[in-house]
């Protein structure tokens, strides 16, 4: 077996909020903190707030991702969270990971436990849709049996080379009916898209928020359409055996150590990177700003 050498990162996360005069600054809730397992270790962290918070608060939620609660000083013209990490990933071998005997081919049955702790990753968010059934099943061979692995494989593929990547800097994500029509969208748009169709199918999927990081001039080289050093939007899907792995139909990436995840959620509404009040007349908001760089060592 070959030996793992580890890769390291270092991560700023920058969020700025402008005002047109003081407002009265309610609790944030701020889900930057990468989150950490076998293959991923956080080093080093550190959290900067302009002005300076009175009170700071760190609570798991309901899907164990790490939240900070920051109640900033008030009133003030602006607001700002300065995020430093610095993490190890040693990678994910996705494709290579032996599956449960039974499990290989599509259809499968979880065991009666898995689809206890599953369920809400199994049952699809959005309200049935014939379209989006019809373009799920067209990744099921008609010539034969279908991996199970394939099939997640192939439909990553298919969003990346069929469909066109167009930033949004609204918040939201869309219908996977309205990622079809326009056969276009963001990261979080995809990630939703394939979430919504395997689970149609049958599998288990849970939308992950975190970091891309892409090497500038060789990424462009090798197609990728994430800008370098960016929050990123990407789903896992659970097969017996092997567990959790990794899907990244904006990039066409499995597995391996760009992606560096923060958050996991049932939906894209539940993985918001920073939420939080304002007291203020609403022409009283000027707009925000996010920097994120991600940086290999």
């Amino acid at each position: 077996m070959a030996a793992i050498v580890p890769v390291l990162f270092d991560i700023t996360h920058t969020t700025e909020y402008r005002y047109a005069k003081p407002v009265e600054l309610g609790e944030h809730r701020l889900m930057f903190r990468p989150r950490e397992s076998h293959d991923l270790r956080v080093l080093a962290t550190d959290l900067a707030v302009e002005p300076a918070a009175t009170d700071i608060r760190l609570i798991q939620d309901a899907y164990s991702n790490s939240i900070a609660l920051v109640k900033p000083q008030s009133p003030s013209e602006h607001l700002k969270f300065s995020c430093t990490f610095t993490v190890e990933h040693t990678g994910e071998r996705a494709l290579d990971l032996p599956m449960t005997p039974g499990a290989e081919t599509y259809p499968f049955e979880y065991s009666a436990e898995d689809r206890l702790v599953l369920q809400h990753f199994i049952t699809p968010f959005y309200d049935a849709d014939d379209t989006l059934m019809a373009w799920a099943r067209q990744f099921i061979r008609t010539d034969g049996p279908t991996e199970s692995r394939q099939l997640l494989v192939d439909m990553t593929r298919h969003i990346r080379d069929t469909m066109t990547y167009q930033p949004r800097d609204e918040e939201g994500v869309q219908a996977p009916g309205e990622t079809l029509a326009l056969n276009a969208g963001t990261c979080r748009d995809f990630a939703t898209l394939m979430i919504e169709a395997v689970r149609r199918l049958g599998y288990a999927a849970r939308f992950v928020s975190g970091y891309v990081y892409t090497a500038g001039a060789e990424a462009q080289a090798e197609g990728q359409q994430s800008a370098p050093g960016a929050t990123h939007a990407w789903l896992q899907v659970y097969l017996p055996g092997a567990g959790w792995i990794t899907f990244d139909p904006t990039n066409n990436l499995i597995g391996g150590t760009d992606l560096i995840r923060v958050a996991y959620a049932r939906h894209a509404s539940f993985a918001s990177p920073v939420s939080g009040t304002w007291v203020g007349a609403p022409t009283d908001y000027v707009g925000m700003t996010v920097e994120v760089t991600v940086v290999k060592r």
